[in-house]
């Protein structure tokens, strides 16, 4: 009789930390904000990976994804950025629904090879992409998708445009932006991982 009173006992203990914990993950879910215009939602893309591949929106459809911009000769926030990046990656690694996208601001000199060089570098898991492309396209999408910057900062004339910004950007498998993290301070990457993983959790 003792032994089954110890095992309901047990069985009564690991349901109401099942319950907590579940009711804990969506209270802190229902916390991350949405940014942006009601039902804003990331648009399709097209870039290219470090290793030559073709990225698209379709590539990384109902994944969480950590947005950021850089470029491989800044010698400022960059390097900062992308030490705190490898934190994320390195918390996030073998997680089948999470992607991180760095995009470059300087495609001209951030080619697919400069970025390969560049990543490497940073050891990446699997999750983690490192993009060049067409620079209108860069900018169109870190202004209109991922408001990274205000749409009026842009300029006429493409080539003189240019983005710099610290913040890291958390997407969820909808598209919607639910949080923005300066990347250069170690609060907040720890709030990033953190609300990484309750969105992952809640799709998992």
């Amino acid at each position: 009789m003792k032994q089954i009173l110890i095992l309901l006992a047990l069985l009564s203990l690991g349901s109401l930390l099942y319950f907590t914990f579940n009711t804990n993950q969506e209270k802190a879910l229902k916390e991350l904000p949405f940014l942006g215009n009601k039902g804003h939602t990331i648009k399709d893309f097209s870039f290219t990976n470090q290793d030559g591949n073709t990225v698209t929106l379709a590539n990384v459809k109902g994944k969480i994804l950590v947005v950021e911009y850089f470029f491989t000769t800044c010698q400022s926030i960059c390097p900062i950025m992308n030490t705190q990046m490898m934190r994320v990656d390195s918390a996030t690694k073998g997680m089948q629904n999470f992607t991180i996208l760095s995009h470059t601001v300087d495609p001209e000199t951030d080619t697919q090879a400069a970025m390969k060089a560049y990543s490497a570098r940073h050891n990446p898991s699997s999750n983690w992409l490192f993009l060049t492309g067409d620079k209108a396209e860069l900018y169109s999408i870190a202004r209109e998708s991922y408001l990274l910057d205000a749409a009026e900062n842009a300029t006429k004339n493409i080539g003189e445009d240019f983005i710099h910004t610290p913040d890291f950007i958390l997407i969820d498998q909808n598209g919607r932006l639910r949080g923005a993290y300066n990347g250069t301070k170690l609060d907040e990457v720890d709030k990033l991982i953190a609300d990484v993983k309750i969105l992952v959790e809640s799709i998992n």
